[in-house]
């Protein structure tokens, strides 16, 4: 089965094709062999913002489209940056001032809880969807640390870890993190689609 990436962002698109690697029907393009157009992202909610590519650009190219919406959410911030991570320093997307900021907003805040949290959903051109959502725990360091990773990965310590996600690199983080378990609980549901489909022919 072939699904298109509704996203253009690298590290993503990079991410995703790595946590999906071993499933063996599916067929991942990106948006060099089936180009669309970008989408605002102007949902309250992750689900939405999700829900919203996915739709729109599986409507434009008639395609199975996978989108996913992800994000940051510090306890002691009230659940920000949340759907504004990528910009929560401005519209420019630097991941370097996102981080300076974040840290400035905590400061000396004992409470360094966060979770990151993605919500994935495949649209099909029939109008019907899989969604379904990933979280993973752990805390804010006190400075950047490690050079793999992108966005937040410097400063989040996963729980059951001391390093952050940087620090750990891009296998363990793959193994464990919000993205993936938000894929492998949509790719379960696809499977269980795809066996229906088999048994029940229309």
């Amino acid at each position: 089965m072939r699904l298109l990436l509704g996203t253009k962002n690298p590290n993503k698109i990079r991410e995703i094709k790595e946590i999906c690697a071993g499933v063996s029907n599916i067929e991942l393009l990106t948006f060099s062999e089936c180009p669309f157009s970008d989408v605002l992202e102007d949902g309250k909610t992750f689900t939405e913002n999700a829900r919203k590519k996915a739709h729109q650009i599986c409507s434009q190219t008639a395609l199975p489209v996978l989108a996913e919406d992800s994000g940051l959410e510090v306890y002691a911030l009230g659940g920000a940056p949340g759907v504004h991570s990528a910009r929560f320093a401005g519209e420019h997307k630097d991941d370097q001032a996102n981080i300076k900021k974040l840290l400035e907003s905590l400061k000396d805040n004992t409470d360094r809880r966060a979770r990151f949290r993605c919500v994935t959903v495949l649209a099909f051109p029939d109008g019907t969807e899989l969604l379904s959502e990933g979280v993973l725990e752990g805390e804010i360091a006190y400075a950047p640390r490690g050079s793999e990773g992108f966005g937040y990965d410097p400063i989040f310590i996963p729980e059951g870890y001391t390093q952050t996600l940087a620090e750990l690199g891009p296998r363990i983080k793959n193994a464990l993190s919000h993205r993936r378990r938000a894929l492998e609980g949509l790719l379960r549901q696809l499977q269980h689609r795809l066996s229906a489909a088999v048994e029940h022919p229309h």
